[in-house]
């Protein structure tokens, strides 16, 4: 009935539903195939920009425009990221720190400037907290320890792991370590813990700013965006199973990161050694 409206022959009408595919389609179909799988590695959470530099990488000629029609064309895309209420709260009699960053969330090396800050995770048995500690060199997740409770404990542990993630005082004396003005950050335990104990320099950006500590405000919108906003957690094991090798085993292994010449941290600073030892190496 088509056809016959349209003035078209039925012979014609098989004959161009049975003609063999063009190269432009056989084209589109292996890079769309191609985009589904990288997708699926990179656990749902990639978009156009990393999918595009993973292709690159594997040998594809493509723009990063096709990479998002392809994407579009599949249905492919994240979830939007929840909101959750901040954790901090003010000692308004403790210590007051300076801020050192500025703004300026970049460091020429390792162990220049970290920043780290806590999170909930919600489960079906309560609240579990994270505190994180970032080396803002390359992102890389240095320490990501969990606990029942948002308080001082969990953010000395934290910095604790991360000091000997990076080999000790030695290592790390004199290193900036940026956060928000909460009573977990001013507590005396672990401001005596960072001066005393780790030679660490503590800043704090402003009351109600989160852009002054927007690198670890950051992180913990990835997290949410890549982790917790999937998964539904019945226990806090299984939040910290899911969680904790999110963090060690993909973010800092596998995930690209734009401020890290969309290279995964551990990758990027692998590659930024390499210079140091040849020098080395020739003196």
């Amino acid at each position: 009935m088509c056809c016959a409206i349209l003035g078209i022959s039925i012979s014609w009408l098989y004959k161009w539903l049975e003609r063999p595919a063009t190269p432009g389609q056989l084209r589109r179909a292996e890079l769309d195939a191609e985009v589904l799988r990288l997708f699926k590695a990179s656990k749902r959470t990639y978009g156009s920009p990393r999918i595009y530099t993973d292709l690159l990488e594997a040998g594809w000629a493509v723009s990063v425009n096709t990479v998002a029609d392809s994407m579009r064309r599949q249905g492919l895309q994240g979830r939007k990221p929840k909101h959750s209420k901040g954790l901090t709260k003010q000692d308004k009699k403790a210590p007051k720190f300076p801020d050192l960053l500025k703004r300026d969330f970049t460091a020429r090396a390792p162990n220049l400037k970290w920043c780290g800050d806590i999170t909930e995770i919600p489960t079906d048995e309560g609240k579990l907290y994270l505190a994180s500690v970032l080396d803002l060199f390359s992102r890389k997740l240095l320490a990501c320890p969990t606990s029942e409770h948002p308080d001082a404990e969990l953010c000395c542990d934290a910095i604790k792991i991360a000091s000997t993630a990076r080999g000790g005082r030695a290592n790390i004396d004199g290193v900036v370590f940026h956060s928000d003005r909460g009573s977990t950050y001013t507590a005396g335990d672990f401001t005596r813990l960072c001066k005393d104990k780790l030679g660490i320099r503590q800043s704090m950006g402003r009351v109600g700013s989160c852009f002054d500590n927007a690198a670890a405000e950051s992180f913990f919108s990835t997290l949410e965006h890549e982790v917790l906003s999937r998964h539904h957690f019945a226990t806090k094991a299984d939040a910290r199973t899911v969680v904790l090798t999110w963090c060690h085993e993909f973010y800092n292994l596998t995930r690209r990161h734009s401020s890290a010449a969309m290279l995964a941290p551990d990758v990027f600073e692998h590659a930024a050694a390499q210079p140091c030892q040849r020098q080395q190496e020739a003196a």
